[in-house]
């Protein structure tokens, strides 16, 4: 089953008012010329005599001589480490090719510092017919592409890999590319494992020192790459990427996240785009707050619509009674009471409310045929058998967290991508009571308690670095036309979003799957991976509102 994620909430009220749930930012240069500010009755510059000329605009991607020495790298690539996960799911791996791409850390400085990204490459298998290169991501962010396409090889298999050599990337910060560090897997188990207090300010004194606390872990640990690490710099390590593999266009899947850096690239690189599937797509230019709020209530839906199918269809495995409309009220009452009486499990690790909650959104980001099918049988064995342990794993799944203990970079790629992507301000109190009233009203038991007070505070208040990156409508004019795909159930980037993504931007069409999780590549979706593979391979766009069941 391939889950690509939106965020990563331990809670999702906790991460919003933390301001690093979302992702949803980009730069808008808000700056005014002097001669904007004058006033009307001010001489035109161009009969100024004073009037400075107009600055050359300084050059970007190839066309910078101070990143030549980038653009003109050559990747050596070679057989990929043995992967013992790899061996045990039984993914032949000797077929793909592993490498590196060294990119300067600030591209405002290239010659002062590099990191190296990694790579993989899946090769087409017709030579002959080989169109060029298609890069992934898998969204996040701080979900690696790497292993998008080395545990996911089977996704891509048919047109695509016979046509395209499949290349996953790290992006800078994430997996094995110079990754932001901060707290060690015990101090991560730890933070995981504690709940939210349910007094309001004993919630509010936790949500202040663990921010701070962990601001400081980063800044000690990782405090030279947290400037350099938000979407707008991958986009740029993206199209030194295209170049150095040989492609004049890049052609790209971004899932999820991804969306918003196919969108960025678009807008650095316009001339540059080849075709570009931006699938479970945000909109960038939506506050984020109210993102936020969008993708609570989305998760409410998808789990009332779990619980209902639950009674209806799998009475027989269903554990939450018989009737559909109190269903999802009872699973949550079971999983809201684990912060008073938690399970323990197999490993001697506590699931108490919220990793349990992560555990059940974690499974929610899938379809209703297969995921839904695991979260019945995980809250069976935590409701009926007092046995939390599919939960569990299923929130170790969500957190980046393996069977030996060991954290993945994800979550910590995460926050540091986040508050580099967008530090939304403190709402007004009006705009925070908004956001409550209808969390309250359209998302009430994913929103239990939350308060006014959860989102009073600035997004990523406590982080050491402040980036000047903003909301903005993505118009990407002069790129080629983009193929942008949203899912009508889809609970993690609400089907909304893909609406305003593909209206925002000069040339697109949105595709549109009618089902649940989260996007649609890697469903078995026929309909769409047949009008995906025609969109990459000839350039045909699916008709304009076209729905696929």
């Amino acid at each position: 089953m391939t889950i690509f994620r939106a965020a990563r909430p331990r809670v999702l009220l906790t991460a919003m008012a933390a301001g690093t749930l979302l992702f949803t930012s980009a730069c808008n240069d808000s700056a005014t010329t002097a001669q904007d500010k004058a006033s009307g009755t001010a001489a035109p510059a161009a009969a100024s005599p004073t009037a400075s000329p107009t600055p050359t605009p300084k050059p970007k991607g190839e066309a910078d001589p101070a990143l030549k020495p980038f653009y003109g790298q050559q990747i050596t690539w070679a057989d990929c480490p043995a992967d013992p996960k790899a061996e045990q799911a039984k993914i032949d791996i000797s077929g793909m090719r592993c490498g590196k791409l060294h990119v300067p850390l600030d591209y405002a400085d290239p010659a002062a510092d590099a990191i190296d990204l990694a790579l993989i490459k899946y090769p087409a298998t017709a030579k002959d017919q080989r169109i060029g290169s298609l890069m992934v991501n898998p969204g996040g962010p701080g979900a690696s592409g790497v292993e998008m396409v080395k545990y996911g090889a089977k996704d891509f298999d048919g047109t695509l890999h016979t046509r395209f050599d499949v290349i996953g990337f790290d992006p800078r910060g994430t997996g094995d590319s110079s990754p932001v560090v901060c707290y060690d897997d015990k101090q991560l188990d730890a933070v995981n494992q504690t709940d939210a207090p349910d007094d309001r300010a004993e919630r509010k004194a936790a949500h202040v020192k663990q921010s701070t606390d962990h601001a400081a872990a980063c800044q000690a640990k990782s405090g030279k790459l947290l400037p350099f690490v938000g979407t707008r710099n991958t986009a740029r390590d993206l199209d030194v990427l295209r170049a150095v593999v040989g492609d004049r266009k890049l052609n790209y899947l971004g899932i999820s996240y991804g969306t918003y850096l196919g969108a960025l690239y678009a807008e650095e690189f316009p001339q540059n785009t080849g075709r570009l599937i931006l699938d479970g797509a945000v909109d960038p230019a939506q506050d984020t707050m109210d993102h936020g709020v969008d993708q609570q209530v989305g998760f409410e839906k998808s789990f009332e619509r779990f619980a209902a199918d639950c009674v209806e269809n799998h009475a027989d495995e269903c554990p939450l009674g018989k009737d559909k409309d109190k269903a999802a009220k009872k699973a949550a009452a079971f999983l809201d009471g684990l912060h008073d009486h938690p399970l323990t499990t197999k490993d001697g690790r506590t699931l108490g409310r919220d990793l349990a909650w992560t555990g059940v959104i974690s499974l929610l980001y899938g379809d209703e045929k297969t995921a839904w099918r695991y979260l019945r049988n995980s809250l069976g064995w935590a409701m009926m058998r007092d046995k939390g342990d599919y939960l569990m794993a299923a929130a170790d799944d969500y957190n980046g967290r393996d069977e030996n203990g060991h954290y993945s970079p994800m979550d910590e790629a995460n926050g540091a991508i986040s508050c580099a992507d967008a530090a939304r301000p403190a709402p007004t109190p009006e705009h925070a009571q908004q956001a409550v009233d209808r969390l309250l009203a359209e998302a009430p038991l994913l929103s239990k308690g939350v308060t006014v007070d959860d989102y009073l505070e600035p997004g990523c208040a406590y982080w050491p670095f402040k980036t000047q990156e903003k909301p903005h409508t993505i118009r990407a004019e002069g790129a080629a036309p983009i193929l942008v795909v949203g899912t009508t159930g889809d609970p993690a980037t609400p089907y909304s979003s893909a609406e305003q993504l593909a209206k925002g931007f000069a040339k697109a069409t949105l595709l549109t799957r009618v089902g649940e999780g989260h996007g649609a590549f890697g469903k078995g979706n026929t309909c769409i991976d047949q009008a995906m593979d025609a969109y990459l391979t000839d350039g045909t766009m699916p008709a304009e509102g076209t729905r696929c069941t």
